[in-house]
């Protein structure tokens, strides 16, 4: 499956538009007191390991809708306390060919 942030895919052409897909996660980990070096990349750790959830739920959606490609792709990651992180991924479905 092909993900992209543009609106188009070099190379390929949209030959069907099979809608709005979203995927979504969220990971919790116990509260970053300093901000060390360590804790730092424990952070870090745990976004990508929400994204990289999010981007496997919004692939599985677009199958679902029998898209090969997601254009437009937005990506929103909120945190709140240092110790909860969402992850909100958000794109068009499409058929290319």
């Amino acid at each position: 499956m092909i993900l992209t942030t543009t609106n188009s895919i070099e190379g390929f052409k949209i030959v069907e538009y099979k809608g709005i897909v979203t995927g979504t996660s969220s990971e919790i980990k116990s509260k970053f007191s300093f901000k060390t070096e360590k804790n730092l990349k424990l952070i870090n750790d745990v976004m990508n390991e929400a994204k990289e959830s999010a981007f496997q739920d919004l692939q599985t959606n677009a199958s679902k809708l029998n898209a090969n490609a997601v254009v437009g792709i937005n990506v929103d990651i909120e945190t709140f306390s240092g110790s909860y992180f969402f992850v909100s991924v958000t794109g068009t479905a499409v058929k290319v060919a």
